[in-house]
């Protein structure tokens, strides 16, 4: 076939578009057929859609055909490739070889359906009908590639670069025999296809004493099927001269020397010719037969017309494999291509260079998307034949020209071979540093390294692979960073501990930045910690901030503590806070030193028998805690005092180091500095104040009580109440918690509180959080307990006016009643109990008996009995049974009218014994002798309160809650006699209990339990202890 010169009906390009565009219209008409074809009642033959689709791809081989060759003008190849589309396209065999009537019908339907649409715009581009791939067609590539893509002069300019045959030279060529070639294991190394996929097509024969075309014909003479179907590419390949032929192996001779009787054969070929004689005087000339000795003299003239001939043809290869992978043909076409490629440049540094300039590196990056997994094998194993050179010129260029992300998706193939060729890839190019930064900044490209490396049972070739790329991409830090963040830590570990400082310095910054999972920060800081320490002690600044950041980030993790202080920071650091001069350091290592030290002491470590200097001063002793208390006094930064004063709280929690600060704030009046830490504006460090506050006000609460009044701007500001339930900050919480845990007894304190609106304020803030249910903060509900705790302090102090207004206007009563039902908290709940009791305890004094009016001053008023203002039934006043007297929740505190009774019996049933108790204590105040204790005694029977008392004593072995169960069944048992007797009698478990009670318990409870038994009949009459104190 040969591009028309003629005339034809198609003479321009805008003939050959529209012809193109008809036939694939009737491509996509046959398409919707097929598609309809499906359904369950379709009638369509496929047979006739197969015909109709083959006459489309010949009609489009025909249109390629009419092309006239003055549009290619000096594009010899671009004509090549032309021609073979069209010869593959005419050629092909879907249906039965003709263009079929259903074709004409399609055309007929297409043309009259246009008739009614709009015409396709000239800008839009059609897919190809003949793609090699489902993913990836010719039009596909060139819209997506063209900027790319070589110019035609550029291309021309190529060709004659790498040296075209003249017609003379082609002239001089002898023919190519036109038997059947034959391919042979050598031939699939160099890209050749199985034979009975590679029938070679007819040939010229040539004169030979072989038939047979070997593998080194095939490597330099000629192509394989696909790229042989090239109408004119025999005019560039220049077969192999006779001469060129080894007589022993059949093959174009790589090293030819010459024996005694002229032949010329290969080195190899003929060294292993004669080493099957025996006797050096047998051997003979593999040809003539001759005897011969072993001498060879050297034929450089023929090797060197050989290597001429082969650079002659590898060019030619080499462009012929460009128009292939320019058209983007079928899948053969291009597995060839690549497999031609690869041959010639394999061990040829000058042919990569060749390929590289002649921008086939372009052209492979549109087939990193080919769905081919042969396709993409073919493409990879040649990428890394391109790679593999001394310099890193084609490594270099490949990881710039191809989409890294690409390459790097092939470690995820389903198929092992494709995974392997890309491991092998990457390997290759790993050699170069240039190479290394893209394929570290490549999406993903060292977590699936990492992953193949870790999956050695599966897959070990891949395992090793990916092992040795890691290892080329440890010369970038940033490399190391991403390793550790996939989970690979150990070249970051190594390099931290055998780099040089610098090296060391940039591993310390990564161990502060990477996200390390728990099960390996032990590991990390096994390996890190001692040199970390080292860079400590260096005297480079920067070593220091960074290995001062890393070990405060290791001791943030509290199972790494052994490891810490078996290295020996803790007095390292201790000195850093003590001893270090801030003009001797630069970096005021202080802050960092105290942050660590402070993070040991919080995962609990014994700090009492580590010694921090040479004299053997401990962490608790006097030396230690003085230093950092004076510490706190001169002002230091808000930073350092955060960590002082978390210092100082790990410590309090040590009973013996708890004595030394009380004793050292009291010596040094430290407790006005601290007092002032809670009006710094930093609120990490109010909140650090607060709470030492708290834990230190068991033991200085009322001098704390006492400054906090004296202090600009407290107690009230303590109080702060926001807006919404979950605006509450841990200083709200704090705060409160501070203001409920100093002594209640405090009047001086509680008298600061005083104040309508804070109260108002602090009931506000309870309805808020109660309202908010779980739509809270996470400190809403110390928050609550710290609100709680301050109204209890109120009732503490009933003795003063302005606490009992507060608590009759307020109505605590009836607040602390609704509080012991609507919350989860159980110290809201113990809380509420005290209130309870504080306020019961002084109902009877409170309590009056109704008044009676004076009746002689009421009759002496004459007035009609019209005018009265008074209606003439007398309104009885109801009294309290209890108490004796009116009574309100309001007015006198009454439980009973307030309801809380009950309540406080359901409390009864709680699990913790602090509610249990002051429950109890609540309720006891209903059974004192002031009041009408019979009473009292009939209304709690009815609520089943001997029953809810008794468990409460089977569950709890608190001496103080035992004590105030005993002493209200005792007077159940004194005051109702055997109406209670019998059935308390009957507990068994209960009698055990008093038993137990009266051997183990204290004096008291042991007095209590033996009143008990003897009023149940289970001791005798006297008591021992009775007889004791009249002894004495």
């Amino acid at each position: 076939m040969e591009i028309q010169t003629g005339e034809s009906s198609i003479t321009c390009p805008p003939d050959v578009v529209e012809s193109l565009s008809e036939s694939i219209e009737a491509a996509k008409y046959l398409l919707e057929i097929t598609q309809e074809s499906n359904g369950p009642e379709s009638t369509t033959d496929l047979t006739s859609i197969e015909a109709g689709f083959q006459g489309v791809v010949k009609q489009i081989g025909e249109t390629l055909q009419s092309i006239p060759e003055a549009i290619i003008d000096e594009e010899e190849y671009i004509g090549v490739v032309v021609q073979s589309l069209s010869n593959e396209m005419q050629n092909a065999n879907i249906g039965d070889g003709s263009k079929s009537e259903i074709l004409q019908n399609i055309q007929q339907k297409i043309s009259q359906r246009h008739s009614h649409e709009e015409l396709v715009s000239e800008e839009q581009i059609e897919t190809d009908l003949y793609p090699s791939d489902p993913e990836v067609s010719y039009a596909s590539y060139l819209s997506e590639s063209q900027p790319d893509m070589p110019s035609q002069s550029t291309y021309v300019s190529s060709q004659r670069k790498y040296g075209d045959l003249s017609e003379s030279q082609m002239s001089e060529i002898p023919d190519i025999p036109s038997q059947s070639t034959i391919v042979s294991s050598s031939q699939r190394k160099y890209g050749t296809l199985s034979e009975s996929q590679s029938q070679m097509s007819e040939i010229p024969e040539i004169s030979s004493q072989s038939t047979n075309v070997s593998s080194r014909q095939r490597k330099y003479g000629t192509l394989s099927e696909s790229l042989s179907m090239l109408p004119q590419v025999t005019q560039f390949m220049e077969p192999p001269y006779q001469a060129f032929i080894c007589p022993l192996t059949k093959d174009v001779m790589e090293d030819p020397v010459t024996t005694e009787t002229g032949v010329t054969c290969e080195r190899q070929a003929v060294t292993e010719w004669f080493d099957k004689f025996g006797d050096p005087d047998e051997i003979s000339c593999p040809v003539t037969g001759q005897k011969l000795t072993t001498g060879l003299s050297p034929n450089l003239v023929l090797k060197t017309i050989i290597g001429e001939w082969k650079v002659r043809n590898e060019a030619a290869r080499i462009k012929v494999a460009h128009a292939a992978l320019s058209l983007g043909g079928s899948e053969s076409m291009v597995i060839d291509a690549l497999r031609d490629l690869q041959m010639t440049c394999e061990g040829k540094e000058y042919n990569k260079v060749k390929v590289r300039e002649a921008g086939i590196i372009q052209l492979l990056d549109r087939y990193l998307t080919y769905r081919s997994k042969d396709v993409r094998y073919e493409l990879l194993q040649l990428l890394k034949t391109l790679a593999d050179e001394d310099t890193d010129e084609g490594k270099e260029m490949i990881v710039n020209t191809l989409a890294m992300s690409c390459l790097i998706k092939f470690l995820g193939s389903s198929h092992q071979t494709v995974r392997h060729a890309a491991l092998a890839l990457l390997l290759e190019l790993s050699k170069s540093g240039h190479a290394c930064v893209k394929i570290g900044n490549a999406t993903g490209g060292i977590l699936m390294l990492v992953t193949s490396k870790y999956n050695e049972e599966s897959d070990a070739f891949a395992s090793e692979a990916a092992d040795q790329i890691l290892r080329n991409l440890e010369k970038f830090p940033h490399n190391i960073k991403q390793m550790a963040e996939s989970g690979l830590l150990e070249p970051l570990l190594i390099h931290l501990a055998e780099g040089s400082e610098e090296t060391q310095v940039v591993m310390a910054a990564y161990l502060v930045e990477i996200d390390i999972g728990h099960e390996k920060k032990t590991n990390v800081a096994e390996k890190a910690c001692p040199a970390l320490i080292k860079l400590v002690q260096s005297e480079n600044i920067e070593a220091r901030r960074a290995a001062f950041k890393a070990l405060a980030h290791i001791s943030l993790f509290h199972p790494n503590k052994q490891i810490l202080v078996e290295v020996g920071i803790i007095k390292i650091m201790v000195e850093e806070i003590f001893t270090k001069r801030m003009f001797s350091d630069l970096m005021n290592s202080r802050n960092e030193a105290a942050t660590i030290l402070a993070n040991i002491l919080e995962s609990g470590v014994e700090h009492e028998t580590f010694e921090v200097n040479t004299t053997g001063h401990t962490l608790g002793s006097d030396y230690f805690v003085y230093n950092i208390i004076q510490m706190l006094k001169n002002s230091s930064p808000d930073n350092l005092n955060i960590d002082l004063i978390r210092i100082l709280l790990s410590l309090s929690k040590s009973p013996r180091a708890m004595a030394t600060i009380v004793s050292v704030i009291k010596e040094t009046d430290a407790s006005f500095a601290m007092i002032e830490l809670i009006n710094n504006p930093h609120e990490e460090l109010g909140v650090g104040a607060l709470k030492l506050l708290i834990a230190l006000t068991p033991f200085i609460g009322h001098t704390l009580s006492e400054r906090l009044c004296k202090t600009r701007g407290q107690p009230e500001n303590l109080i702060q109440c926001p807006a919404e339930a979950n605006l509450i900050t841990e200083k709200h919480a704090v705060s409160a918690k501070l203001l409920a845990k100093l002594p209640h007894q405090n009047l001086t304190l509680n008298l600061a509180l005083v104040n309508e609106s804070i109260v108002s304020e602090i009931l506000h803030a309870i309805h808020l959080i109660q309202r908010s249910g779980t739509r809270t903060s996470r400190y809403a509900t110390d928050f609550l307990e710290g609100l709680v705790g301050i109204l209890v302090r109120f009732t503490t102090t009933l003795y003063e006016p302005q606490m009992m207004y507060l608590a009759k206007n307020h109505d605590l009563t009836s607040v602390f009643a609704d509080l012991l039902m609507k919350t989860s908290s159980d110290e809201v709940q113990r809380l509420s109990a005290t209130g309870l009791e504080n306020l019961s305890s002084t109902t009877m004094t409170l309590s009056r008996p109704p008044q009676v009016r004076n009746k002689n001053f009421m009759e002496s008023l004459s007035m009609p009995r019209s005018f009265s203002l008074r209606s003439s039934k007398k309104k009885q006043v109801e009294t309290c049974a209890i108490h004796r007297g009116v009574c309100s929740a309001k007015a006198t505190f009454c439980l009973v009218e307030a309801n809380a009774v009950t309540k406080l019996l359901a409390c009864l049933q709680s699990d913790k014994t602090e509610v249990v108790e002051s429950a109890l204590s609540a309720i006891c105040t209903l059974l004192d002798d002031k009041v009408d204790v019979e009473q009292s005694l009939n209304m709690l029977s009815g609520m089943n309160a001997v029953e809810l008392i008794i468990n409460a004593v089977k569950e709890h072995k608190k001496e103080s809650l035992l004590q105030k169960a005993f002493w209200m069944i005792d007077k159940f048992l004194i005051r109702g006699g055997q109406r209670y007797a019998f059935g308390i009698s009957q507990d068994r478990m209960l009698s055990g209990m008093l038993v137990s009670a009266f051997h183990r318990g204290d004096r008291n409870t042991r007095q209590m339990a033996e009143n008990i038994l003897r009023r149940l009949d289970k001791m005798p009459s006297f008591s021992v202890y009775m007889t004791e104190k009249s002894d004495i």
